[in-house]
């Protein structure tokens, strides 16, 4: 009996240690390549800012997204002993499975969620009956642990959370309609930042504020117990991939006959930041335009210039696809965006029914992300991504990493890869991303990173879509990878994927 009680007691230690709400850190390490990042407007981000060094306070860095009501951190490393890690090879050369390891030699290996237990609350466990004494009566009941919160969920492992994301924020999405996200508020002690209903994730997304502290994980827990709650996550940050940086030379290396591409009429959404739409490059060119961040004044505006010049832009530098419409949303600011506004402006890019998504973009595995990329696909959309400037060791990026998602990588004029190109299988095709001349506030500058090969990309496939409309995300994307030039080892590999993008031989190819 009384090893019983000395059990019950352990058990009620570990379930109160559970419940103390756990302060937030930031991980330490180095970044793949260099000490500190670089935005969009070739400035440099303090260290620990973009969550890969040292802990950092709110006034230190750049406004993540735009708002001043969240602190960016990282999964502290105390935590990421209480998840299950998927097995895999974490080598010198890179990791092979999503989210492996990433930055410099004698850094910490960055975690990634066991995809098959990271957002399922643990199932009930079977108490054993209670032995009576020997004389009949039942054993005095432990003492009971009060609940933290007016309605409190189960307790259930928390689940990972990796890459930046606002520390004070979730996101949901919940069956049911405004009532209901209110009754969730209230339950979990959250406050309703936002809530709209998602035209890609079919559901209504609420944005819950966290005012007491808690841990983001240990929330996302606590939601995993009411049954009206169908998907949680952090509010992920993302970032935008500008690497550093005549005639554009895009054209030859991926076969497009500069005189005649054209993509007349394909409809085209960019995600990204501002648009300076009065540059002589783009006139005529945006359709419309939308701001995800509203609130939040602009302040950039070449990194989407760049862009939609790199697609459709006219005049001395002409984009890969003059003639195409370009759909703009604005969801960036200082190279940030929170996963919500990201959201907003990929159910915007949906509702104009443009063919291709054009997202120059990276940030860690979210599932709401990823629904609305497997949704926008099924529609018949076209997804194209950068693969991302963060080195070769570093961790997998997001969306380009999604299934039926096209990752792009960046070549120069020798189809030599940018040494700050992301590695990996998922990987898709090349394009050139080096020293591109593009258009920014003010004229034209040269410009580099996965950001505008993906541009390039986006702007040839426009080309495929204008010869024929008919042509299918399926067919476009076995074309890419039956016709591109093969570089680097042969066959498929992690640095240039399926090879350069020959667009000529795409287009030749029969259905």
């Amino acid at each position: 009996m009384a090893a019983d009680v000395l059990k019950r007691s352990r058990a009620i230690l570990l379930v109160a240690t559970l419940l103390v709400p756990l302060p937030a850190f930031a991980q330490s390490g180095s970044d793949a390549g260099s000490s500190t990042r670089e935005d969009t407007q070739g400035g440099r981000i303090p260290p620990g800012c973009d969550g890969a060094t040292t802990a950092v306070r709110p006034n230190d860095c750049p406004a993540d997204g735009g708002r001043s009501d969240g602190l960016v951190v990282i999964l502290p490393e105390i935590l990421v002993d209480l998840f299950d890690w998927p097995a895999g090879d974490n080598s010198s050369t890179g990791d092979d499975r999503p989210g492996g390891s990433g930055g410099v030699s004698g850094d910490p290996p960055v975690p990634t969620p066991n995809p098959e237990s990271g957002s399922q609350s643990a199932g009930p466990t079977a108490k054993p009956a209670r032995q009576q004494s020997a004389g009949g009566a039942a054993p005095p009941a432990p003492p009971t642990i009060p609940p933290p919160f007016a309605s409190r969920a189960p307790l259930v492992p928390f689940q990972a959370v990796s890459g930046d994301f606002v520390a004070d924020e979730v996101l949901a999405t919940v069956d049911g309609d405004a009532q209901s996200v209110q009754e969730i508020a209230a339950a979990f002690g959250l406050e309703i930042r936002a809530q709209r209903l998602s035209t890609l994730l079919g559901v209504t997304l609420a944005r819950f504020g966290i005012p007491d502290g808690r841990p983001v994980g240990l929330v996302l827990a606590q939601l995993a117990g009411d049954q009206r709650v169908l998907q949680r996550e952090a509010n992920h940050v993302l970032v935008l991939q500008q690497a550093a940086a005549v005639v554009n030379y895009a054209f030859q290396r991926i076969v497009l006959d500069a005189d005649t591409a054209s993509g007349e009429g394909v409809r085209v959404a960019v995600i990204d930041t501002a648009v300076d739409e009065n540059h002589p490059a783009l006139k005529g060119v945006i359709a419309a335009t939308f701001d995800a961040l509203p609130e939040t004044p602009v302040e950039e505006r070449d990194h989407g210039t760049s862009i939609d010049g790199l697609i459709a832009g006219t005049g001395p530098f002409p984009g890969m696809a003059p003639g195409a419409v370009i759909y703009h949303a604005r969801a960036f600011e200082g190279g940030r965006s929170t996963m919500d506004v990201l959201l907003a402006a990929l159910d915007w890019a949906a509702e104009q029914d443009v063919r291709i998504i054009n997202m120059s973009f990276v940030g860690p595995r979210n599932g709401l992300l990823e629904i609305a990329c497997t949704a926008a696909r099924t529609r018949g959309m076209i997804l194209v991504a950068a693969a991302g400037n963060n080195g070769p060791k570093a961790p997998y990026g997001y969306p380009d990493a999604y299934e039926g998602v096209i990752a792009v990588t960046a070549t120069d004029e020798k189809d030599r890869l940018m040494p700050q190109a992301n590695r990996g299988p998922y990987v898709f095709i090349s394009a050139p991303g080096v020293d591109m001349i593009a258009p920014v506030r003010g004229g034209n500058d040269l410009v580099t990173g996965t950001s505008f090969a993906a541009a390039v990309v986006t702007g040839a496939v426009a080309n495929l879509l204008r010869a024929a409309p008919d042509r299918t995300a399926d067919w476009v994307e076995a074309a890419l990878s039956e016709t591109a030039s093969d570089l680097g080892d042969r066959g498929r590999d992690n640095d240039f994927g399926f090879g350069l993008m020959n667009a000529k031989a795409a287009s030749d190819r029969q259905k």
